[in-house]
């Protein structure tokens, strides 16, 4: 980018380039010259092969290829494509001609919302509907007038089709088009968009553009670079998270074969090696004294102990409405539940790994982070840099889930830290235990239900406290909490749609400060909220002799979204009808990031009480469906994932030492552990449009766990449910 476009305000930058709904002029045109060599690319000489770039999220050279840049990052969830799809619909492109690559660090790839480059929230589509269509458009409303000018006809006269404008019997692409339309002025006046009954590609779905090559093996992530000089980097980390080095000797490390460097960083000795195994041989050869900080006291057994103790007292108030204890004592029946989560790992596919290059005053990195933006930022803080003397290169993320989001940008800090050190072009590498260890988990949470039903088993009272860390405690988004409450602890609780239809209630939050850090999660707090919501209303339709689905379907009447994807997922898993010797049905609906989302497991559990899924039946209704296919996998990824992290999932401590390790410890779902049947259901809706990456996995533990209840009798209320000795 151009340092105009990198200057422009955050203020600036929303009047003029942000998702707006209705018409919007296109910010940020940049000629293609300067745009491309910016980007490190050449730039065509001659007006005949010039590159057209109207804006910031795409190019068009003159052999026809259409370039989108991403303001967002691809980590599996398609938006590699989703994106793409925007720009496609309103340039009227040929797809088979569209590439993407993700964009540099810069002001035009700032959240619309958020206001910073990050990926994350499931809030890509929705943020960059109308942003992608508009720089779509524009770019088809110059190409057109290019046209008119070539055919020497009014732009009225003109019309686009799959990558070409045509006149009458006159015709060209879009590349024979790009260096007349290079030259002409920027748009000042709003362009108009396509109606939805002239969309070919939205709604409609196309086949993966990161597809072929994460297929052939020329997909390039953060594990994958390599470069002449490059040097692998594996740093011995405090078996105490936030733990200093007292003293170290690498008298050993030095002399395995292929190590050439050993050096002191912040957090912890870096051994710095030709290739990966001699930098961990090294590793392992190294003597190394930790002074332990805090964290040396935290043991999960006394941690859930003093959380249990917080929820018997009210909190900080989250949700208030009416007296709550005087509805309790008036109910019918008081119905009271305690819930335990512990701290999960993210446990991404590929773990944390950055490359650094720091010469002639500038620094290279290369790594898949969801927040490139930030990482430029605390890198060049580190080297005394200017930001635009950092350049990140994103590459594909091998999975993320809220890890690679953190403002201390952990791992980036790590690699930058070794480069400086050693003064060496340097691969840093986590192992799968570095990973398990690094700490930034989900936290750790107790809730405490009481919940009071009338003689009809309605209910009228509802009294929950939670106790958990804050997420959102020391970040800029800090800033946004009232009352000491951080909302991505109580999501999901305060505003439940149950709490709307019962006239007294009180929510309270304990948000105790620890020094082991967490971050968000795939679904941050529905991960645990919607289990003890879904958990506690499956409780009280028990306690009233009611059907869960038909009790939900009485409490969520004034909430059509949920009740569209309660019924349909019912429907479909054919709720009431009888199943096969030894199955059972559980039901959970929950809303999460603007969707609605409803799961029907069906499991069964044998005689030595092991649980088995045998089909998850779900529905969605995320308003516009932009990519179907991306939609129906993302919710089949959120099952599983959701799968894991409720039968397995748990990091526990000993005197600050994380007990897991890798895989065998820390259980991921295997192939015969999932469902045999996976059914998604997408809702036809035209409502505001929400998220797919994260949403599907908050209903699933609870609807595995009101399926077991269903089974056995016994209630789910400490995750994970491995730990849980159902024959008891």
């Amino acid at each position: 980018m151009t340092q105009d476009v990198l200057n422009t305000s955050r203020r600036g930058f929303l009047k003029t380039g942000a998702m707006l709904s209705g018409s919007l002029i296109i910010s940020f045109v940049v000629p293609g010259a300067k745009r491309l060599a910016a980007m490190g690319m050449p730039a065509a000489e001659d007006a005949a092969a010039a590159v057209f770039a109207p804006n910031a999220y795409l190019s068009i050279g003159a052999d026809g290829s259409i370039q989108i840049v991403l303001a967002h990052v691809e980590m599996g969830q398609g938006i590699w494509t989703t994106l793409s799809m925007l720009i496609a619909e309103e340039l009227d492109a040929d797809w088979q001609k569209v590439k993407v690559l993700h964009s540099p660090p810069g002001q035009p790839y700032v959240h619309t919302v958020y206001g910073l480059q990050i990926t994350g929230g499931s809030s890509t589509t929705w943020s960059e509907f109308d942003r992608y269509r508009q720089a779509g458009a524009t770019a088809r409303t110059l190409l057109v007038q290019a046209a008119a000018q070539k055919f020497g006809v009014s732009p009225a006269d003109c019309r686009t089709e799959n990558g070409e404008v045509i006149a009458g019997n006159k015709r060209a692409t879009y590349g024979e088009l790009a260096g007349i339309a290079a030259s002409l002025p920027p748009l000042t006046e709003p362009v108009s968009l396509r109606s939805p009954g002239e969309w070919k590609y939205i709604g409609k779905g196309v086949k993966r553009l990161d597809s072929p090559a994460k297929v052939n093996g020329t997909a390039q992530f953060g594990m994958d670079m390599r470069f002449p000089g490059l040097l692998t980097a594996v740093v011995a980390h405090p078996p105490v998270y936030g733990s200093k080095v007292k003293s170290f000797d690498a008298t050993k490390a030095r002399t395995v074969p292929g190590v050439r460097k050993v050096v002191q960083i912040p957090t912890g000795v870096a051994v710095i090696a030709d290739n990966f195994w001699a930098a961990k041989k090294g590793r392992a050869a190294l003597k190394v004294e930790w002074e332990n900080g805090p964290n040396v006291n935290i043991d999960s057994v006394a941690q859930l102990a003093e959380f249990k103790k917080l929820v018997t007292t009210r909190g900080d108030k989250a949700a208030e409405k009416g007296d709550v204890t005087s509805a309790l004592s008036k109910a019918a029946k008081v119905l009271e539940a305690e819930y335990t989560f512990p701290y999960l790992a993210h446990t991404p596919m590929e773990p944390q790994n950055v490359t650094v290059k720091i010469a002639d005053n500038k620094c290279e990195i290369w790594t898949g982070t969801q927040m490139p933006g930030n990482d430029q930022t605390v890198a060049a803080k580190i080297l005394g840099f200017k930001p635009e003397q950092v350049n990140v290169h994103t590459v594909f993320l091998g999975g993320g889930f809220g890890r690679r989001a953190n403002f201390q940008s952990d791992f980036v800090s790590e690699a930058v830290h070794i480069a400086k050190a050693s003064g060496e072009f340097i691969k840093m590498v986590w192992t799968r235990e570095d990973d398990i260890h690094g700490g930034y988990y989900r936290p750790s949470f107790v809730h405490k239900i009481r919940a009071g039903i009338d003689a009809q088993g309605n209910p009228i009272a509802w009294e929950h406290v939670l106790a958990g860390q804050s997420i959102m405690a020391g970040t800029p988004f800090a800033a946004g909490m009232k009352n000491n409450i951080d909302e991505a602890s109580v999501e999901g609780v305060s505003d439940s749609p149950y709490l709307s239809s019962i006239p007294d209630h009180y929510i309270g939050l304990h948000s105790p400060k620890l020094e082991l850090p967490v971050l968000w999660y795939r679904s941050v707090g529905h991960t645990h909220t919607a289990t003890a919501m879904e958990g506690m209303i499956d409780e009280l339709a028990h306690a009233a002799g009611k059907d869960p689905v038909e009790y939900r379907r009485a409490l969520l009447k004034d909430h059509p979204r949920h009740l569209a994807a309660l019924n349909l997922a019912a429907e479909k898993a054919g709720w009431g009808k009888p199943l096969p010797p030894g199955r059972f049905r559980g039901v959970a609906v929950h809303e999460s990031f603007k969707s609605y989302v409803a799961d029907v497991a069906e499991v069964s559990v044998d005689e030595q009480g092991v649980i088995k899924v045998h089909r998850f039946v779900c529905a969605i209704d995320c308003g516009l469906a932009v990519n179907p296919d991306g939609v129906v996998a993302q919710m089949e990824s959120g099952i599983n994932f959701g799968i894991s992290t409720a039968m397995y999932g748990a990091i526990t401590l000993d005197k600050g030492k994380v007990q897991q390790s890798n895989f065998h410890d820390y259980r991921i779902a295997r192939m015969h552990e999932t469902p045999l049947e996976i059914e998604v259901h997408i809702v036809n809706s035209t409502e505001k449009m929400g998220g797919a990456g994260e949403p599907g996995v908050p209903p699933v533990a609870p609807a595995i766990a009101n399926a077991v209840f269903a089974a056995t009798g016994k209630r789910m209320r400490d995750l994970p449910f491995c730990n849980i000795n159902l024959k008891a």
